[in-house]
């Protein structure tokens, strides 16, 4: 997950009009259910689907219950059917010689909007529903061997909430199309949603947002984390508002920019203003302890509601979003999308909450960290002579330089600053 931060845009005037625009608000707000929240997690993190690994019986699983879930609904399949089904090539399974793809699927459900003269445009309301299963690669606990990693929060928390919210606009009938849709092949470099915006069930240009939700699950002390509230130009003022009308306003941060660790990126770089909602990073991400029993399913049932009022502040805009473009690259992209990207093979510590710079949990076996000196408990705070805050500083700083390169990294080992050097890879070569 991403750290980032920037102002909130003084949007006054727009501010006004979203709250003159959701007259429906009123009578849905707060209608999230949290016992369903809790059951659909529960289901997905259950020790019978295994952790949900892309292309494992369990993550098929996944997929057919989520469609049940849909069909049960109303809504409406993309043809053939609510599976759009494709092949997962990770860029890690090529690093260690494995060609071929995994046999996986999106789930995808289109619900019709009342506006003849807006139901042609779509907003898109999405969630990975895999996880890392008994798979340890990618896992922040190797330790604990083939256990099953169950991603309770990461994603079955997400996963819940879109099923949610697909509930609640079925009653609320919007009037632009929305799509709702879950994601496979996520902790494989954002591969689902990567497909899903090559093979589109509609236009990309009639996608006037996509909002994301990525570990929503374990809300604390009132405090939300949403990522691309500067991507159009009325966002930060919608989500201002939704907040304020809310019974308990959130404390919220987050970023401007429409990339980072999250399926958000694939929309937003394909020119689509997006939204990304998370409840910040804990001790069990990545690690077999991620269980529904420390699931906040209440806390996630007010983000959901919260979610539910800035899309329908979005609903009611009289014209799409005024897209904004960043002119930062995309970090994920750039290290996920296929198998030629530089690579250094240092694990974060996701649960280091305020720890300045980027904490180490581990390093990569054989890998460039791993040869230069780096290890756990290290603290990089310079990366080639730039300053590493957080995880998205860090990986500025890393994907700025390509295969081949030597670079000074400076860290903290035990309280002292020093400095050593690593000679960058090339990510599956």
């Amino acid at each position: 997950m991403i750290k980032e931060f920037v102002a909130l845009a003084a949007l006054s005037g727009a501010v006004g009009c979203a709250s003159m625009a959701t007259p429906r608000q009123a009578t849905l707000a707060g209608l999230a259910d949290s016992t369903v929240i809790h059951d659909d997690i529960a289901y997905l993190a259950s020790d019978r689907l295994e952790g949900r690994l892309t292309g494992t019986p369990g993550n098929d699983s996944a997929a057919a219950y989520l469609a049940r879930r849909y069909a049960t609904l109303g809504l409406r399949p993309t043809s053939p059917g609510y599976l759009q089904k494709f092949s997962a090539h990770s860029a890690a399974d090529a690093h260690v010689g494995i060609m071929t793809g995994k046999p996986t699927q999106n789930v995808v459900a289109i619900l019709p909007g009342t506006d003849s003269r807006l139901s042609n445009e779509y907003i898109v309301i999405g969630a990975h529903f895999d996880h890392l299963g008994r798979d340890s690669q990618f896992a922040l606990d190797p330790e604990a061997k083939d256990a099953i990693r169950k991603g309770a929060d990461d994603n079955a928390s997400g996963t819940a909430a879109v099923l949610q919210l697909a509930r609640m606009f079925k009653r609320a009938r919007p009037r632009r199309s929305v799509i709702f849709v879950n994601f496979s092949g996520e902790e494989e470099g954002l591969l689902g949603s990567e497909w899903f915006v090559d093979h589109a069930p509609v236009p990309l240009d009639s996608i006037v947002a996509m909002i994301n939700f990525d570990m929503v699950g374990r809300l604390r002390d009132n405090k939300l984390l949403v990522y691309g509230t500067a991507t159009a130009t009325e966002l930060s003022a919608l989500l201002d508002s939704a907040n304020v009308h809310g019974a308990v306003p959130f404390k919220i941060s987050g970023s401007g920019d429409g990339f980072g660790a999250s399926d958000q990126s694939s929309f937003y770089g394909r020119g689509i203003p997006v939204l990304h909602f998370f409840t910040d990073n804990h001790e069990d991400y990545h690690r077999a302890t991620d269980d529904v029993q420390k699931i906040n399913s209440g806390g996630e049932a007010r983000v959901v509601d919260l979610a539910y009022r800035v899309v329908e502040s979005i609903d009611h805009l009289g014209s799409r979003p005024t897209f904004n473009r960043s002119t930062a690259a995309s970090p994920m992209r750039t290290s996920a999308s296929s198998g030629s990207q530089v690579y250094l093979g240092t694990i974060p510590d996701m649960a280091a909450g305020d720890t300045p710079g980027l904490k180490l949990t581990g390093v990569r076996p054989a890998s460039p960290a791993e040869t230069g000196g780096l290890m756990a408990g290290d603290v990089i705070i310079e990366f080639g002579g730039v300053k590493v805050t957080d995880l998205q500083s860090y990986s500025d700083a890393l994907y700025a330089h390509k295969p081949g390169d030597t670079v000074k990294v400076g860290i903290v080992r035990a309280g002292k600053p020093m400095q050593i050097s690593v000679t960058l890879a090339k990510r599956g070569g």
